[in-house]
């Protein structure tokens, strides 16, 4: 737990970078022009080059690892298609056929060996409720000296939220023993937000949020983009959402609320100072 209980503080992070190029500009915007501090790289997505060169333009981008054990290619067998959901996932892992960790550090390998550093870690679909992720995700978190890895688990419930990502919700909050055991050794923020306004996250959804957050350290998770033809063209639901939440994070009215509640912006490299 954070030592300044009585404060609140926000790290927006955006998962995909690296995804198509035109979410990576999106990225790339609501950080320059907007509240977003930090970002998660996916190694096997068809903009990572283009991404890791961006991060190198813009070294106040804390770039960290969005392992993906779900759609898209192995980066250790680039030739075989990873588990197309998580359906598809849970039977891999239930019948061994996926090598979790040697998918998870041939990932993070290739992060690093392009030159960046990774602070934090989190996952696809959020995989790593899966006990043999989670477990992979600790086991390379500690080998490449990765601090900082996901929570999780929704703060509150929001009421741009269906009943169906509130029931999941609370569902995956039952992981929470697993999770702290596991992770006792690594690093997780206070609170976590954004799961169930996946999709909807507009300017109104993220005030919401903002209003009602706890003292601690929070982490704010999103999907900006442009919505460009790369985009178009992925296999993905979030396409236009992602245009509407790049708006949210460069809103003159979120930067208001920021300011009026006295809430701090900051980073996951920075959040470790003085931890």
């Amino acid at each position: 737990m954070t030592s300044e209980l009585s404060s609140i503080r926000v790290i927006f992070n955006a998962d995909d970078f690296g995804f198509t190029r035109d979410v990576n500009e999106g990225i790339v915007e609501a950080h320059r022009i907007g509240v977003l501090k930090a970002t998660t790289l996916m190694a096997n997505g068809a903009a990572f080059e283009h991404a890791v060169a961006r991060a190198r333009e813009i070294p106040t981008l804390d770039v960290g690892v969005h392992l993906v054990m779900v759609q898209g290619n192995s980066v250790m067998s680039p030739e075989r298609a990873l588990p197309a959901t998580l359906q598809d996932l849970a039977c891999a892992l239930m019948r061994r056929e996926l090598a979790v960790y040697d998918e998870a550090r041939a990932q993070v390998r290739k992060i690093v060996g392009a030159g960046i550093q990774p602070s934090h870690i989190d996952t696809h679909k959020h995989t790593h409720l899966f006990p043999p992720v989670l477990d992979a995700v600790a086991r390379v978190a500690r080998e490449f000296g990765i601090p900082w890895v996901r929570r999780p688990f929704d703060y509150g419930t929001s009421r741009g939220a269906g009943i169906a990502k509130q029931l999941v919700t609370t569902g995956m909050k039952l992981m929470r023993p697993r999770f702290n055991d596991a992770l006792r050794d690594l690093r997780m923020t206070d609170y976590f937000t954004g799961f169930q306004v996946t999709g909807k996250l507009g300017t109104a959804e993220m005030i919401e949020t903002l209003e009602r957050l706890p003292p601690g350290l929070t982490e704010f998770m999103c999907h900006p983009g442009k919505c460009g033809p790369e985009l178009q063209n992925a296999p993905t639901r979030l396409k236009e959402s992602r245009a509407v939440e790049l708006a949210a994070l460069t809103s003159a009215d979120v930067k208001r609320v920021i300011e009026r509640r006295g809430i701090e912006l900051t980073d996951y490299r920075s959040a470790l100072i003085g931890w």
